[in-house]
């Protein structure tokens, strides 16, 4: 199933939303959540700095049927927190994006804007943290707090075969988010990035060889196991 990032983002001047951390009946945080008042403090700054730019939680981007999900640190202060789309906005996501599309996991063009219309297959992109930190460093406080919304978001995907944790605290991060998750499916795996030497979980480790291109090195290695996984669609290529 496709997804497409909706046309439009909520408008950065756009304040009404219930108040309050957490959305009733959904897996994300409000755009005005306080549960980490350091964090908030800097949201609020931003605003006022920069009332043109989205400047709240950053929303995951896919399906929730999909069978990928890209889990990276938090959101970048002029990339996803300026656009309001995971990686988009800066160099990682000319990266990200480009082997997601090489690997049959997205469509169309990126133009780095929410508005681009490319769009994700069987794959979905999230962060361990919603908020935009200072200095890109999310404090261990705010990654505990904030890993509720990503327990939440994985119990809610019921296709789910392969976790992609970009970096060492949203691998870490994901291995916390995983444990409280009753469904818990041992056809699932976290693939890590290559300087993680793979995982620690009881289920098939997929451990990536070192490469100069590690984004593409995990999308391959992604591609391949969806194909080849009980129960998976039919290859991507």
């Amino acid at each position: 199933m496709r997804n497409k990032h909706p046309r439009e983002s909520p408008p950065a001047a756009d304040r009404t939303s219930r108040p309050g951390s957490i959305v009733p009946g959904s897996a994300a945080p409000s755009r005005d959540c306080a549960l980490c008042p350091r964090l908030a403090a800097f949201r609020e700054g931003q605003r006022n700095a920069h009332p043109a730019w989205f400047n709240a939680p950053v929303p995951p981007f896919g399906d929730d049927r999909a069978e990928l999900l890209i889990v990276g640190l938090a959101p970048g202060l002029r990339g996803a927190n300026r656009t309001g789309r995971p990686f988009t906005g800066d160099y990682a996501g000319v990266l990200l994006y480009g082997a997601l599309r090489k690997f049959g996991f997205a469509e169309g063009v990126y133009d780095a804007r929410p508005d681009d219309g490319l769009e994700l297959r069987r794959a979905r992109i999230t962060n361990a943290v919603r908020c935009a930190p200072p200095e890109n460093t999310p404090k261990p406080s705010e990654i505990a707090t904030c890993r509720r919304f990503l327990t939440a978001e994985i119990a809610g995907m019921p296709r789910l075969h392969v976790i992609l944790a970009l970096g060492v605290i949203a691998h870490h991060t994901v291995l916390a988010a995983l444990h409280p998750v009753a469904d818990y499916s041992l056809s699932r795996t976290v693939v890590c990035m290559p300087f993680l030497r793979g995982c620690c979980l009881p289920t098939a480790i997929i451990a990536l060889a070192s490469t100069s291109r590690p984004e593409s090195s995990a999308c391959r290695c992604s591609n391949r196991y969806l194909s080849f996984s009980p129960g998976a669609s039919t290859p991507l290529r």
